[in-house]
């Protein structure tokens, strides 16, 4: 502060004597000029030397000026020479007008220079204003808030900024949204808690320095307060640059609360169908349990409490072996959407010929698949795929028996199997009501079920069946058939077998 007011006398002592020196020079320059009739032509001269030191200097220097001008015309060029009396009065009338002329006009031109200056700078803070407004708009999330807010201050401040935010519950956390390479000591978050608290500006250059190095400034919200922000001046600012800082400081806390409203919007967002989410889930697998756990509970006491013959004992051993399965389904649903979504899935491929996949899944189905006409077509040149076959496994499985619990009794399922341009391609085609065309973009989310849908399950199936499919670097669609029914097109890339390798 010293320094800098030290630096200011000096600068405003050079223009003083800057001022003397141009006069004394121009008095020199024009010293021939004395003992002719033309001495009027000097006042015009030194006139327009004042007017030119006015656009550079301040009121100070032009006076000084504008008053040796009109001394130094009277004593080295009025006659008599060399003093200060004046015996004609018109050259005594000329001298109080070049007097005056030249007070006034060296005034009126730093004044006008001033307020040029000034309106030079409303313009530029206005315009700065208006960059930081736009480039905080155009910011999405709260680092790039922080950045451009870091940027912009130190554009039109040359200061370098630190922000301390809180932490979402109204308390200030250094190690929240933290700045790289930036530390803050005990001392100085106490004085930012401080500034965050009271939302007043403490340190450096305040009315409560606490002896810190910096200045923290409040960053004021309308609903909340965002945090702090240290900056290290060299000197305070003054009554138009601390309304230009502040006017500054307010767009950024209003950008940063912003971002705050809507991470806290999200969250809320996040928590609320995370709740609807766990009823969904808890009502679905509360029901898909209390089914084959009560058959097999039934089962079990029918076989324990009587003496039944061995046929009935047959009958119910199956029923629970059904029930059990069906047990097993669900929780190879839950267990796989889970792999799914921690990204544990792990895709082991290997050449394997589509028959077998196709065998093993019909032979699982058999129960669910008779009452339909099942219609399989595969080309007898069909080559080997290079596929995960507990992955496509579930593919299939879960594709037909989702296909069994909607199609009709006694219709038709076609499942259609080529091999084109390296890419496995296969289409499920049924015969049931197929999906309203506003359902059909959810098809496959988790936990998604057709309004009215009177099948159980916990809408899972056709959500692996995706999830196992991209696994392989495909693509799964569905769309609804016109003459009825659903259609389900998949497609895997796999190169072509190099028979002479395998």
């Amino acid at each position: 502060m010293n320094r800098f007011l030290s630096g200011a006398v000096k600068f405003r002592i050079f223009h003083y004597l800057l001022a003397i020196l141009v006069i004394g020079g121009t008095t020199f320059l024009c010293i021939p000029l004395a003992q002719t009739q033309n001495y009027h032509v000097v006042s015009f001269i030194l006139l327009f030397v004042v007017s030119i030191l006015s656009i550079f200097m301040g009121v100070g220097p032009v006076l000084l000026a504008s008053t040796l001008s009109a001394l130094v015309w009277n004593y080295f060029f009025i006659p008599p020479h060399y003093t200060f009396h004046i015996e004609k009065t018109e050259d005594l009338l000329i001298f109080g007008l070049f007097f005056i002329i030249v007070l006034v006009n060296g005034v009126l031109t730093t004044r006008v220079r001033r307020q040029e200056k000034s309106a030079r700078e409303k313009e530029k803070r206005t315009n700065a204003l208006f960059q930081l407004t736009k480039e905080l708009s155009r910011a999405s999330g709260m680092d790039e808030v922080l950045k451009v807010a870091g940027n912009e201050i130190k554009n039109h401040f040359s200061l370098h900024s630190y922000f301390i935010l809180q932490d979402g519950n109204n308390t200030l956390n250094p190690a929240f949204r933290k700045q790289k390479e930036e530390e803050i000591t005990p001392a100085e978050f106490n004085v930012a808690e401080w500034v965050f608290k009271s939302s007043r500006p403490a340190g450096a250059h305040t009315s409560n320095p606490f002896t810190a190095d910096h200045t923290f400034f409040p960053l004021l919200g309308t609903r909340l307060n965002p945090g702090v922000v240290a900056v290290k001046q060299i000197q305070p600012f003054f009554d138009d640059q601390r309304s230009f800082w502040e006017t500054f400081l307010t767009q950024i806390s209003n950008a940063l609360e912003r971002e705050f409203l809507g991470e806290l919007a999200q969250k809320v967002r996040f928590l609320d169908e995370s709740d609807r989410l766990y009823k969904t889930l808890f009502s679905s697998i509360s029901h898909e349990l209390r089914i084959p756990v009560a058959t097999i509970m039934a089962a079990s006491e029918s076989i324990i409490s009587s003496s039944n013959t061995g046929n009935i004992q047959t009958e119910l051993c199956h029923e629970i072996f059904t029930a059990s399965l069906r047990l097993n389904r669900l929780i190879e649903n839950l267990l796989n959407i889970s792999r799914l979504e921690t990204g544990h899935l792990s895709v082991r491929l290997d050449w394997h010929d589509i028959n077998d996949l196709v065998n093993k899944v019909t032979e699982d189905l058999k129960d669910e698949l008779k009452p339909f006409s099942m219609k399989m077509t595969i080309p007898e040149e069909m080559p080997l795929v290079k596929i995960d076959f507990g992955l496509m496994e579930q593919v299939f499985y879960n594709l037909l028996l989702n296909s069994t619990q909607y199609a009709p009794g006694a219709s038709k399922i076609e499942m259609d199997i080529s091999f084109n341009n390296e890419a496995m391609i296969i289409t499920l085609t049924d015969k049931g009501p197929g999906f309203p065309e506003d359902d059909l973009k959810n098809v496959f989310k988790k936990f998604f079920r057709v309004k009215g849908s009177s099948t159980g399950g916990l809408g899972l199936g056709l959500s692996i069946v995706k999830g196992f499919v991209e696994a392989h670097k495909g693509w799964v669609s569905v769309e609804n058939v016109k003459q009825g029914g659903a259609r389900f097109t998949i497609l895997i890339p796999s190169e072509k077998p190099d028979i002479k390798n395998l």
